[in-house]
């Protein structure tokens, strides 16, 4: 079988998520982050977002362990980030029993809305400074804020990305920081998705399907990031986004 006898035999879902999963593989390897934006965002243009959060769960949690390393260095990390993961599984399961699976017009809004705020944070280049006294407090509310997000549209960074770069972290360990939320936002989102019968067995298959153009999405990433400017890749990256939440928001 040659390679367009091949791509003809497979379901049309299937190859439109591969591409997806690609690029969004892709801008992760780039910039360390992105695997969910960009997947929800392009999924939910052609299958209902809680279909589209299903696809996610396997390629966004294995590459997020991956990120989570080294993990000599977890322990000390998780200490400092417990109260904050609490939140997270507890805004996403309270999510999950008051709003359910991501579904209808209204998530779709919802996902527009967050990709909309993410992106003009990050090309505003908003500044958000946590003072020490404030984290013990400030971690599980963000963590709530999270959750509730991620339950609504299966996109975890905000608003925990731009407190993770409130903390001021040196690069290694805010990347680190990064996939240990992520992480723990993919089970919690996993979870809350089959409670609500929206992820079963079946699913876990059809997203473990995807893992391989993630992986390799991410190998290509990291080989342009050494010959791109992370910056200006970034930027191009949120102009897109931004113009995607809004198409979303708008239809």
């Amino acid at each position: 079988m040659n390679v367009s006898e091949w791509s003809a035999a497979l379901p049309v879902w299937l190859l439109m998520a591969m591409g997806v999963f690609l690029l969004a593989g892709l801008v992760k390897g780039v910039v360390g982050l992105g695997l969910p934006t960009v997947a929800m965002g392009l999924l939910a243009l052609r299958m209902p977002p809680a279909e589209a959060a299903a696809l996610l769960v396997v390629p966004s949690l294995v590459t997020n362990l991956w990120q989570m390393q080294p993990m000599t260095s977890l322990p000390a990390l998780f200490r400092r980030m417990g109260p904050m993961q609490l939140g997270i599984c507890a805004g996403t399961a309270v999510g999950a029993l008051l709003i359910g699976a991501p579904a209808g017009a209204w998530a779709t809004v919802a996902l527009g809305i967050a990709l909309i705020v993410y992106s003009g944070w990050v090309l505003l280049g908003a500044q958000w400074r946590v003072a020490a006294g404030q984290e013990a407090w400030l971690g599980p509310v963000v963590g709530s804020a999270t959750g509730l997000v991620t339950s609504a549209t299966g996109v975890f960074v905000v608003p925990a990305v731009p407190y993770l770069q409130s903390l001021q972290m040196q690069r290694d360990e805010l990347i680190q920081a990064m996939g240990l939320c992520f992480t723990v936002s993919t089970l919690a989102l996993a979870a809350g998705l089959a409670w609500n019968g929206s992820f079963n067995t079946g699913d876990v298959g059809r997203s473990a399907l995807l893992l391989v153009p993630a992986l390799l999405g991410m190998q290509m990433g990291t080989w342009l990031r050494s010959r791109l400017s992370p910056l200006w890749f970034k930027r191009c990256l949120m102009m897109g986004l931004l113009l995607l939440g809004v198409s979303m928001v708008v239809r």
